[in-house]
């Protein structure tokens, strides 16, 4: 059975964070410093997930370096404004990534009440993660008007992303449900 904490999420996650630094160099030596200063951002955020490893379960913090690399590719090598998908399967997926660590994170304080009600965890942790598509979104929109660059497209893109933004919060609710039984069962076990 797949379980939550291996090790070798650990181990992929950091190699990972090495890779997400080389791009951080390339932005840098590319001069295009917005994007090393966003990439950045990706990584510390990253590297504060890995470090809390005893809040998380070591999937997710696999599965928020593999979104900030994928946003790495986005941003340093333009795959954002390339023919194709990439950038809807990027949103999807950051979402997923950042809605499966934080609203574990938010919500496991609760987990008597969710113990009894699963289905309201998933409503919970997936409103949280379309909530953060939202926010998403609007500094997507903000970023460019402070950096005047277009950083979103037309309408239709916005709700594309929102779209899959909320895919990618359903789809995190569930796994963190998986995770939370997976969790709570443990935790029976070792009483």
């Amino acid at each position: 059975m797949m379980r939550t904490n291996w090790r070798g999420y650990r181990i992929a996650a950091w190699l990972g964070e090495l890779v997400l630094f080389i791009a951080i160099i390339a932005a840098i030596a590319q001069g295009q410093w917005n994007n090393a200063i966003a990439l950045a951002g990706f990584w510390i955020a990253a590297l504060v997930f890995i470090l809390t490893d005893d809040k998380l379960p070591t999937l997710f913090d696999f599965l928020f370096v593999i979104a900030a690399l994928l946003n790495a590719g986005g941003w340093v090598w333009r795959l954002f404004y390339q023919p194709g998908p990439y950038d809807e399967i990027t949103h999807a997926f950051t979402t997923f990534a950042i809605t499966l660590a934080l609203g574990f994170l938010v919500y496991r304080s609760m987990l008597s009440v969710f113990r009894q009600h699963p289905w309201l965890y998933v409503l919970t942790v997936a409103s949280f993660g379309i909530a953060i598509g939202a926010i998403w979104e609007i500094m997507e929109w903000s970023a460019g008007f402070i950096f005047n660059t277009e950083v979103i497209g037309d309408v239709n893109d916005t709700v594309t992303d929102l779209i899959m933004d909320s895919l990618g919060a359903g789809f995190a609710a569930m796994i963190s449900l998986w995770a939370l039984r997976e969790r709570i069962s443990r935790r029976s076990v070792k009483s």
